[in-house]
């Protein structure tokens, strides 16, 4: 166990752990909590009385209508909701033809009176896929094998009623519940299998404009190149977040600011809050975040090539994953310079960020545990400023 004697830490000196999901590693670094069993965010008590919840019913008719017009989004950028394989949007399909009550679904009103699922997508996205796109036909059914084969508009009148009249419960979180207890309670009630994390509640919870920024940003090339491609379309939405904690930082101006925020999760809802009104922030304001984020994309791969946002010890000369909290921090810094500048001055500016990740121990904890303290994010901006000043004349 080492120390940080200067931020008094204790951290492990450990090579990076990439994340995995569903088996599968995701190219991103896991980032440590001090305790592991700690949550980022920090647990606040709030009151239960304002929680606003009402349970409704309606028909599916009803709800793909509502589908149809807009008025229930489906999120249709949340991909890893949408990964059913046939046989389980088949059987979904022959539970509602065999008449059988569907668990309760949970939709999030915004002040507009636009409804977001919250839990109940991939059932919601199978129903509609089936009975308004018609995308797949039905198979490896239980009970109904006459019905195997068969689209919506194949099925006899009675079985497409009995499907359209199916009555869903429906418990909707009011517009006027606190936004802290809303996340509390998107993280409880999810009920698809891996819990959500903090994006994707943060997606479910945001509106078009802060999400249209996003998406922008990630599919931008420059913003591909610089990550090694392995962010692209993120299942766990770490492209979106990495995103979004440039956009927090570079916003800030001074890194200190960031104290009054709390913590990084705070910071990162209260930017997306922010974007959401055109009022606090301009659409010309969105476009110098976008070009600042292309600018530091350009200039990290001309810096870092394939090692860009990675740890990169001078022992190693492995490639190791994405590390979020590189991200932002090189990403600002180094959105401030011109890249024929940085090219002249490129060895000098590896040699020292490769020095500081192999020797600098309060700048290897600073980018490797407890990211969210305050201390540790001033020194993983500090130590690239020192480092540009130092390499560049």
């Amino acid at each position: 166990m080492a120390v940080d004697e200067e931020l008094g830490f204790p951290f492990e000196e450990e090579e990076p752990v990439e994340e995995v999901f569903d088996g599968r590693a995701t190219g991103v670094e896991v980032e440590r909590p001090a305790d592991a069993s700690a949550d980022e965010r920090d647990v606040q008590p709030w009151d239960p009385e304002k929680i606003r919840v009402a349970t409704k019913s309606f028909s599916l008719r009803n709800v793909l209508d509502m589908i149809d017009s807009d008025d229930i989004e489906l999120a249709p950028d949340f991909q890893r909701n949408k990964v059913w394989k046939p046989r389980q949007k088949s059987r979904l399909i022959e539970s509602l033809l065999l008449q059988i009550p569907l668990p309760a679904f949970y939709f999030a009103e915004d002040e507009d009176g636009l409804l977001r699922v919250v839990d109940g997508l991939q059932r919601l996205s199978t129903i509609h896929e089936y009975a308004r796109e018609e995308a797949f036909p039905l198979k490896d059914l239980e009970y109904l094998r006459d019905e195997h084969g068969k689209s919506f508009s194949q099925l006899s009148s009675l079985l497409k009623r009995r499907l359209l009249n199916a009555q869903i419960v429906t418990h909707v979180i009011d517009p006027s519940t606190p936004h802290e207890v809303k996340y509390d309670i998107f993280k409880r009630i999810n009920t698809g299998g891996e819990p959500l994390n903090a994006m994707e509640i943060r997606h479910c919870m945001s509106r078009t404009r802060s999400r249209e920024l996003l998406k922008r940003c990630v599919a931008s090339p420059s913003f591909n190149e610089a990550t090694g491609h392995v962010l692209k379309d993120h299942v766990r939405m770490h492209d979106r977040e990495a995103a979004l904690r440039f956009i927090a930082f570079r916003r800030l101006g001074r890194i200190e600011e960031y104290d009054r925020f709390g913590s990084l999760e705070q910071l990162l809802d209260a930017t997306t809050t922010d974007i959401d009104n055109p009022e606090l922030v301009t659409d010309a304001q969105l476009d110098g975040w976008f070009n600042d984020l292309e600018r530091a994309m350009v200039n990290a791969r001309a810096v870092f090539g394939d090692h860009a946002f990675r740890k990169w010890p001078t022992n190693s000369e492995h490639k190791s994953p994405i590390n979020r909290a590189l991200f932002e921090s090189w990403g600002v810094v180094l959105a401030d310079y011109d890249r024929s500048a940085l090219e002249t001055n490129r060895e000098k500016i590896v040699e020292l960020a490769r020095k500081a990740m192999t020797k600098n121990v309060g700048y290897i904890a600073a980018i490797s545990t407890s990211t969210a303290d305050s201390r540790r994010v001033k020194k993983r901006f500090e130590i690239p400023r020192i480092i540009m000043k130092s390499a560049m004349p």
